[in-house]
């Protein structure tokens, strides 16, 4: 920007008449004083810009010097830096040298430059040379401002520049940093829309990928790092994009940010919140959108509109929330409780009537709930509206139905629909799940063949429910046919769908369709881990131990085969399920081999001992003679440093009391320090013995009392002591049996 500039005496001699014939035809008296010009209006020629000025009827000659400077904070500070630098330099040659400084010019057209945010410095020198004065003269050309500094010397201008240059690293932060008209991001190139939308799908990415606990200092540098010029539309877009991704906890950031953020004036924060509740719906989190709401509430410019009514709806009525539904319609029907200053806006009244989207939500709580009542209420309402139900409305109230178990209802209320409007897909899919649940598999075909004929398309769900209806009636064949139709217009993997209708053929009993379903399928995809655990308890149910078996087999050489993090994408390997339930299947057969291998393997796999589901298999493998078990166990949970059941202490203990081994059979519980004396008391040692005796030699028994003696003399232990009486009256007792 061209700013004002100070000449002589000498110099405004000469055009004094040019200027008073031309800028003053009034003929007013000229002041050969040097004054302070503002620039308003300027005409480039011949690279000499001329300037009019009025000030007290003088005018001067101003000559166009433009430096660019980005409108930063470090740059002002070096122009002052200049400024200050200039002035001690020409001292020493002359009092009537002026210096000129041009801040934030920008051209516009041609041949003209439009001045924004002008500044123009002059700088006088006073009788005091420790100080200056420096007088800024804004625009409008109204105030002043003066500031007192030190004479700057060639020594403290190095010291000046490093404390400055410190200073600028701590500019850098964000919390010095305005969010709306910063002088930043006033003179930045303007970007296209292609290319905003790239950043700002850079910085969605990077704050999903970051830590969720990052300190405020830190997420805000993150969001300065995208050099996007915050607005309520980059805002918006990034909370839709975190939606998508769905890390709600980081929308939820964000909004927190905004709201910290006092500088930042936002004219749609209602769009911006209603954007958050979208993403928190999606995200299926009602509790964290209930909260926004309610904070929605508190002001005048976020208060809720129908958008945002219609979001916070449907996330309440798919988690089945019927009750705070009920408050937020009745929020929507009356007056704010807060009274808000509406200013020129005194007609202001944010009163909403429920539309059919309130209703449908209200319907899908019911739904959820199973709450009959909720479905009259709808249905009332619309009535005293004078509003007819949509065809959605009405397949949300047949579902209902059918949830409650009201059958013949159903049929009723369709044949109700089909007078009043033409049904869509969800009416006859409730249809369908209605006939299915009756066992009327050829009049669900022939409803939907009905359908077809209306030229309603069918979701996916659809002709789900139907071939699984066809199933359950041992009609596999009519079923996969309908694979074709789902293929259509199903958005989830194929698998899916085979394996539901397996499980249908399984619910109904025919194990031998879904065998053939299993078999099929693979011809088109292979199965998943699901699929499997359901044929691999199919088969273990219906008797077919070898079948299950090969299928298992078939699992655990998948997980033979896999090299690299990459296989496990490819192969299927068996989980916790499979493993529990071939224990289950092997010990109820007794193949303890088996039990052994399949125990084995599991440990292998990474998955750990569970005393609820493992310990009574181990015991019964231990009282067959398997006693590897027991000890592979032990050794599990003393590498795992997990607590042992006293159960399996007992056990361990009495196996190597069995094989004469007195020092390992002391280790058993020596080595847990955990061991209460409630659970080894006397009465406990008493029992032990009693009932595990005919396991037990004599010398044996003798030689462990030996052995405890040695123990309780080194070091007090209530537990050894314990055990030394009881085994001392267990010997007595034996002694007076045998005599």
């Amino acid at each position: 920007m061209a700013g004002a500039a100070f000449l002589t005496e000498v110099a405004i001699e000469p055009l004094s008449s040019i200027i008073h014939s031309s800028l003053f035809p009034c003929r007013f008296s000229i002041s050969h004083s040097p004054f302070f010009g503002i620039p308003r209006k300027t005409k480039k020629q011949s690279g000499i810009t001329t300037s009019s000025a009025l000030s007290n009827g003088g005018g001067v000659i101003i000559e166009k010097k433009e430096f660019e400077f980005k409108p930063s904070f470090d740059d002002y500070l070096k122009a002052m830096e200049n400024v200050k630098i200039d002035r001690d330099s020409n001292n020493h040659s002359s009092n009537s040298l002026r210096k000129k400084k041009h801040f934030k010019g920008k051209k516009e057209g041609e041949g003209s430059t439009k001045f924004t945010d002008f500044e123009d410095f002059r700088v006088e020198k006073e009788e005091d040379s420790d100080k200056m004065i420096v007088k800024e003269k804004l625009e409008k050309g109204v105030s002043y401002r003066k500031i007192a500094s030190k004479k700057v010397t060639d020594n403290n201008i190095k010291q000046i520049r490093v404390t400055r240059n410190s200073e600028n690293l701590d500019m850098e932060r964000a919390a010095f940093m305005s969010l709306e008209n910063e002088h930043n991001v006033i003179d930045m190139p303007r970007i296209s829309r292609v290319d905003m939308e790239e950043r700002l799908q850079k910085l969605a990415r990077c704050l999903n990928a970051a830590d969720i606990n990052m300190p405020e200092w830190k997420f805000t540098k993150m969001m300065r790092s995208a050099q996007i010029r915050f607005s309520d539309h980059s805002i918006m877009r990034i909370i839709q994009i975190l939606g998508k991704l769905g890390n709600w906890k980081r929308v939820l950031q964000v909004i927190e940010w905004i709201q910290s953020r006092e500088r930042f004036k936002s004219h749609k924060i209602r769009f911006i919140y209603t954007a958050a509740l979208d993403a928190l719906g999606k995200a299926r989190r009602p509790v964290e959108a209930l909260n926004l709401f309610r904070q929605m509430l508190e002001h005048m410019a976020s208060y809720p509109d129908i958008v945002a009514y219609h979001c916070i709806a449907v996330t309440l009525g798919q988690a089945g929330h019927m009750k705070e539904l009920f408050d937020v319609v009745d929020i929507m029907r009356s007056p704010p409780k807060k009274k808000f200053k509406t200013m020129i806006l005194e007609k202001w009244d944010p009163r909403l009537e429920p539309d059919v989207i309130i209703y449908n939500a209200v319907l899908n709580a019911c739904v959820r709930r199973k709450k009959w009542e909720g479905a009259f209420w709808v249905l009332q309402e619309l009535k005293h509206q004078g509003q007819q139900p949509l065809s959605t409305t009405y397949g949300l109230v047949m579902e209902l139905m059918f949830a409650c178990g009201k059958y013949n209802l159903v049929h009723d209320f369709f044949k109700k629909v089909q007078k009043s409007c033409i049904p869509n897909a969800l009416t006859y899919k409730v249809v369908v799940n209605t006939l299915w649940k009756e066992g009327k598999a050829d009049e669900a075909i022939m409803a939907v063949e009905d359908m077809e004929r209306r030229g309603i398309v069918g979701t996916a769900g659809l002709y789900y429910d139907l071939a699984r209806c066809l199933c359950s009636a041992g009609r596999c064949q009519e079923a996969l046919k309908q694979i074709d139709k789902i293929c259509k217009v199903a958005s989830k993997p194929l698998v899916v769908t085979y394996t539901g209708l397996i499980q249908a053929c399984l619910d109904s009993g025919d194990i031998q369709n879904g065998v053939y379903v299993f078999n099929y399928m693979q011809k088109f995809c292979s199965p998943n881990l699901i699929t499997c655990n359901i044929m691999l308890k199919a088969f273990l149910d219906l008797g077919m131990f070898e079948e299950a078996k090969l299928l298992f087999l078939k699992l655990l050489e998948n997980g033979n085969s896999v090299y690299q993090k990459s296989d496990y994408k490819d192969r299927i390997l068996p989980d916790i399920y499979s493993f529990n339930t071939m224990l289950d299947a092997c010990a109820a057969e007794k193949k303890w081999d088996d039990v052994e291998f399949v125990y084995t393997q599991m440990l292998q796999y990474g998955h750990h001992f569970n005393a609820k589901r493992h310990l009574r298999i181990i015991l019964d493998a231990r009282s067959a003679g398997k006693k590897k078990l027991l000890e592979t166990t032990w050794k599990h949970l003393v590498e795992a440093e997990r607590i042992p059941p006293p159960t399996l202490i007992t056990e361990v203990f009495c196996s190597r009391l069995e094989e004469g081994d007195c020092n390992a059979a002391l280790s058993s519980f020596l080595s847990s320090p955990w061991i209460g004396v409630h659970v080894f008391s006397k009465k406990s040692w008493t029992k032990i013995l009693t009932e595990n005796g005919h396991r037990f030699q004599k010398d044996t028994l003798v030689a462990l009392m030996h052995e405890v003696s040695i123990l309780v003399a080194r070091s007090e232990n209530v537990v050894l002591e314990q055990l030394m009486r009881s085994c001392k009256e267990f010997l007595k007792m034996q002694m007076q049996q045998t005599l």
